[in-house]
C-alpha cells in the first residue's frame, strides 16, 4: 500500500521544461511544500505543529522553494494580536498553469487551473472513437484549446488525466472497461506530442485528492469518497494522504451485498452495490415497473413528482446507499463520507432513507457520521486530475520570477 502516490515518479519527468537539472528533494521537503500548497497562507508556527519540524528545519527545507520561486512570504499581519507580527507563507498561485482532464467512455472534460487547481477555463471533446490514437488526438486538441494554443500548451507545468480503471505508475492504463482498453501507455503518447509531463490516475483517486484539497473533505484529515453513477467507486484519505494500492481502479466496491431482495447485476449478484446504485440498474428497475424505457433524469423527475414506481426503486437505492456508507465508516473507522458522482441526484429525493439506513448501521455510541455531498459534476473530476498533476510535479516545480514579487527568493526568516 502506498500512502503517498505522488512521490515515486518524479525522476522520469526531469527532461521536461522547468524540471531540468533540479536535484530531487526528500519526503520532508515535499511534505512542507504540500502543506503550504494545501493550507496556505499558513504561519511557520502552524507549519511546525503540523509537520513536527523545528524553526531551523523549516528554514532549511523551505529555502529551495523560495529559490525556485514557488514560496512567497506575505505582508505582515498583526491579526489583532500582540507581539511580533507574523508573515504567513503561501505559494505563488498564478505562477504556473496545469490542465486536468476527466476521460469517460464518450467524452473528455478538461479544465485549465492555477497552482491550487482553481478552474480558469473549461472545455469538452466528444470522442469519435475509443481507439487510442483517436483519443490521444482529442486530448491533445483539448489541452491546446484550454492552454490558448500549441505554444502555450508547451509551457504548461503538467497535465493530469483521470480515467475509470486501473492505472500503473501514473502512466499506463492497464484496464479501463468503459473504454475497452488494456495496457495503454497514455502518458507516454501524450508527452510525445505535448512535450510536457503527463500523469494518469484512477478517476476516484483523483477525485479523492480534489475533495481533500478544495472540496467537501477540505479540513478533514481522514474521510472516504463514495461515487455512484456509471459504476460504484470508493476512495480513501487517511491522515491527509490519498490511499492507493495495486488494486485501485478495479471497482472492488461494485459487488458489496446490500439488499437480499434487490435486482441482479450483470455478473449475477443479487442486490449488490452495482445492482442497487448504478444509473443503468436504477433505470432498468423503473423501466420494468413502467413497461417502457426511461432515462435516469426522467427517473429522478418522476420520483420528485411522486410517481410510485420511481419512488419505490429510489427509496430502495437510498437505503442501500446508507448501508454502504455505514459499512465503509465502520470498517475504515472514520466518521466522514463524501458522496459524489453523476448519479448523486437521487440524494435530493431519498436523503432521509440514506441517513436513516446509515444511522441504523452504526453503533449508537460511535462518533456521529458526517455525510457531505459533492454535486458540482464533472468539474471536480477534472480539477482532481489537475490536482494529481500538481502534486506530482510540486517538489521539482520552478516559477518564473516577476520583478514586482521580490519576496519570492527570500529565505524563511526565523524569529526566535
Amino acid at each position: 500500500m502506498s500512502a503517498n502516490p505522488f512521490m515515486g515518479d518524479r525522476k522520469a519527468h526531469a527532461m521536461h521544461g522547468s524540471h531540468d537539472a533540479l536535484p530531487p528533494l526528500g519526503e520532508s521537503a515535499f511534505s512542507l511544500a504540500r502543506a503550504v500548497l494545501m493550507h496556505g497562507p499558513i504561519s511557520r508556527a502552524e507549519l511546525g505543529r503540523r509537520l513536527g519540524l523545528s524553526p531551523a528545519s523549516l528554514t532549511r527545507l523551505g529555502k529551495p522553494f523560495f529559490d525556485r520561486g514557488l514560496f512567497v512570504e506575505l505582508n505582515d499581519d498583526h491579526s489583532g494580536g500582540v507581539g511580533r507580527p507574523t508573515r504567513p507563507l503561501d505559494v505563488r498561485v498564478d505562477g504556473r498553469r496545469f490542465v486536468g482532464v476527466k476521460l469517460t467512455a464518450d467524452d473528455a472534460f478538461g479544465v485549465l487551473t492555477d497552482l491550487r487547481a482553481k478552474e480558469l477555463e473549461a472545455g469538452q471533446r466528444s470522442l469519435s472513437s475509443r481507439e487510442e490514437s483517436t483519443v490521444v488526438a482529442h486530448l491533445v486538441d483539448l489541452v491546446r484549446e484550454l492552454a490558448g494554443g500549441e505554444e502555450a500548451a508547451a509551457s504548461l507545468a503538467a497535465v493530469g488525466v483521470s480515467v475509470g480503471g486501473k492505472v500503473a505508475r501514473s502512466r499506463v492504463v492497464t484496464r479501463a472497461p468503459f473504454l475497452g482498453w488494456r495496457d495503454v501507455y497514455l502518458a507516454t503518447a501524450l508527452e510525445k506530442v505535448l512535450g510536457v509531463p503527463v500523469f494518469v490516475e484512477n478517476d476516484v483517486a483523483g477525485l479523492a485528492a480534489a475533495e481533500q484539497w478544495f472540496g467537501a473533505g477540505r479540513g478533514t484529515s481522514t474521510f472516504a469518497v463514495l461515487t455512484i453513477g456509471t459504476g460504484v467507486g470508493y476512495g480513501l484519505v487517511v491522515n491527509d494522504q490519498v490511499i492507493t494500492t495495486s488494486d485501485s481502479g478495479l471497482g472492488l466496491g461494485g459487488h458489496v451485498p446490500l439488499d437480499e431482495n434487490g435486482p441482479l447485476c450483470d455478473a449475477g449478484h443479487r442486490g449488490c452495490s452495482d445492482a442497487m446504485l448504478t444509473e443503468s440498474s436504477i433505470r432498468a428497475s423503473v423501466g420494468r415497473l413502467l413497461g417502457r424505457e426511461v432515462g435516469y433524469d426522467e427517473v429522478l423527475a418522476l420520483a420528485a413528482a411522486g410517481e410510485s414506481a420511481a419512488l419505490e426503486v429510489l427509496r430502495a437505492s437510498g437505503r442501500a446507499l446508507g448501508r454502504l456508507v455505514a459499512l465503509i465508516a465502520n470498517i475504515a473507522m472514520l466518521d466522514t463520507v463524501v458522496l459524489a458522482g453523476e448519479g448523486i441526484g437521487l440524494w435530493a429525493i431519498v436523503s432521509d432513507e440514506v441517513i436513516g439506513a446509515a444511522r441504523a448501521g452504526r453503533d449508537p455510541e460511535a462518533t456521529p457520521l458526517q455525510i457531505s455531498i459533492d454535486d458540482t459534476g464533472v468539474s471536480s473530476w477534472a480539477r482532481g486530475a489537475a490536482a494529481v498533476a500538481i502534486q506530482h510535479t510540486l517538489a521539482r516545480l520552478t516559477v518564473p520570477e516577476h520583478p514586482s514579487e521580490t519576496s519570492a527568493t527570500a529565505p524563511i526568516m526565523v524569529r526566535e
